[in-house]
């Protein structure tokens, strides 16, 4: 079995990777490392600080990694949060803050529709990869549902009349941002 670190302290994230991959990977989090650094992301771009956080780990520690760096965005807000929207609301990741900053800011606006995107940055074997993943929705105006995490209770995507928070992992990880994009490096690694 591989072993891979993602370079990650957000346990939702690690665990949503986890199931999505299966056991065709063994995939470690920051603190399984010894870890606990806040890596900088000070990049303008989700490649950028995607990259930046794999090549942090690469750097100090030696090990094959990916990081991931994830944006909603909104189109009547000119992509905002984007890749500010951990922190959209402060430097604190508060996802009930940063869901009432959105919903303000959208709330004079006709267009709701919106994108969670995906980067994963993969340095494997002494190269660079790039991964992505897309899933197109609305924002709507209230919060419905209790799984998920981050903006999920306020998300639908298309073809959908629920939130991701209304979804159970397997059905969100199935069509979502960050599902479509591990699909993609798990397809990738499958070939190695």
């Amino acid at each position: 079995m591989k072993t891979l670190v993602f370079a990650t302290n957000n346990k939702n994230k690690l665990q949503e990777v986890r199931q999505i991959l299966g056991d065709r990977f063994e995939i470690k989090g920051l603190s399984d490392i010894g870890c606990d650094v806040d890596i900088p992301e000070t990049s303008a771009t989700l490649e950028g600080n995607a990259m930046q956080k794999a090549k942090f780990v690469k750097e100090h520690y030696g090990l094959d990694c990916f990081a991931d760096d994830t944006g909603l965005e909104c189109r009547a807000l000119d992509g905002a949060p984007g890749i500010r929207s951990a922190r959209y609301a402060g430097e604190n990741h508060d996802s009930e803050a940063n869901m009432r900053k959105l919903l303000e800011n959208l709330q004079e606006k006709s267009d709701r529709s919106a994108q969670f995107r995906t980067v994963i940055a993969l340095l494997y074997q002494g190269e660079e990869h790039l991964f992505e993943g897309v899933v197109r929705g609305n924002i709507i105006t209230e919060h419905k549902g209790t799984h998920g995490f981050g903006y999920d209770p306020i998300f639908v995507p298309e073809g959908y009349d629920t939130t991701f928070a209304e979804m159970s992992a397997e059905e969100k990880n199935s069509i979502s941002h960050r599902g479509r994009a591990v699909a993609k490096l798990a397809g990738f690694l499958a070939g190695k």
